[in-house]
């Protein structure tokens, strides 16, 4: 596993991602939001219905703003949520003047709906690097061992002989496809959300169109015409594009534990893991790690399709639902991805029989 473990124990070492977590930290989310509240302040600006220098000022002072996370978080737990919380201290922080550029119109579902797609934005060109990354090491590997023998098995058992390359090559397939699928994802998922208090947008001055406009330009973000409260389909997208991901990585994991047994002899894998108990063993964990991300994944992915029902014009219950699972979906994709990188590049031999390793 490439860089350093996440925070948070040995759990997080062993399965964790660290620029994921760092990603969806909460400083990194009240960065998110500010950074939502002070766009919105700025189109007002634009737009006309307040001053200009008093949007910029506000912007500037929002952005600026020392946010008490005690205090926000003593209010979440009230709200339910913790926009309430961080506007009242905006309130509190910007003068009196200002608050006429402040959140008026806007509701805390297009802050926290458009503060995640800032941060998918930033992890999803994270985790392209990151596939090609794997992709290259795949290629080297493929240089390396390409004619080597090897059995080719169906359902465990040996059926015919083909080569390491030919194995090499299925793994490397679905990510070229993966990265195919991210790009058309990204249009639909990386969307702002503007809709005010129940998605209709009646409520941003009657000027919803073009203040959205400046929004998605200063954010970098599409600017999809109408909100998309209730509407979680790109999200349910994201969470299945996800668990393909890592469910490839976890298929690569797979043949290399199997590969890697006593007996079939077919991979050697540097930095295998020891047991307390038997001093002999090397157990592939790396590779084991990889398959249980994938199936956390795939658990996962459930949450996120419940979340869909997203009752009338906004649930609480489903919102909530995708904040619990979302960021273990993302980790664990990124954290699959860590690790794929990490077992490829210890891989010393491919194929049967001793010839197979390379100087």
């Amino acid at each position: 596993m490439t860089g350093a473990p996440a925070p948070g124990g040995w759990l997080q070492a062993v399965a964790g991602d660290a620029a994921t977590a760092a990603r969806l930290s909460e400083a990194r989310q009240i960065k998110d939001m500010l950074r939502v509240e002070a766009a919105y302040s700025c189109a007002l600006g634009a737009v006309g219905h307040v001053p200009a220098d008093m949007a910029e000022a506000a912007a500037r002072a929002i952005e600026g703003a020392r946010i008490d996370t005690d205090a926000l978080a003593r209010d979440a737990a009230m709200d339910g949520m913790p926009v309430p919380g961080l506007v009242r201290q905006l309130h509190a922080a910007l003068p009196e003047t200002l608050h006429p550029a402040l959140h008026d119109g806007l509701t805390s579902q297009d802050v926290m709906d458009t503060a995640l797609v800032l941060a998918l934005a930033e992890i999803l060109v994270d985790f392209e690097a990151r596939i090609g990354r794997v992709e290259a090491v795949l290629a080297r590997l493929k240089a390396r061992f390409d004619t080597a023998p090897l059995m080719a098995r169906t359902r465990m058992q040996a059926a015919l002989p083909m080569t390491a390359g030919a194995r090499i090559a299925a793994w490397a397939r679905p990510l070229a496809v993966h990265r195919t699928r991210l790009a058309e994802l990204r249009p639909r998922l990386l969307r702002l959300q503007l809709g005010g208090p129940i998605g209709t947008r009646h409520s941003l001055h009657g000027q919803g169109g073009a203040i959205a406009r400046h929004m998605a330009v200063a954010l970098n973000l599409q600017e999809p015409g109408v909100a998309w409260h209730s509407d979680r389909s790109a999200l349910a997208e994201l969470a299945g594009w996800l668990s393909m991901l890592a469910g490839s990585l976890g298929k690569i994991g797979h043949d290399i534990a199997l590969m890697a047994q006593q007996g079939v002899d077919a991979a050697q894998i540097a930095g295998g893991g020891g047991s307390s108990a038997m001093a002999h063993k090397e157990n592939p964990v790396g590779a084991e790690i990889l398959v249980a991300l994938a199936r956390h994944a795939a658990v996962l992915v459930s949450g996120i399709h419940l979340a869909l029902d997203h009752e009338q014009e906004r649930s609480g219950a489903s919102w909530t639902l995708e904040w619990l699972v979302l960021p273990g979906l993302l980790t664990s994709a990124g954290a699959a991805l860590g690790r794929a990188e990490g077992l490829l590049e210890g891989v010393e031999s491919l194929g049967d029989g001793p010839a197979v390793r390379a100087p």
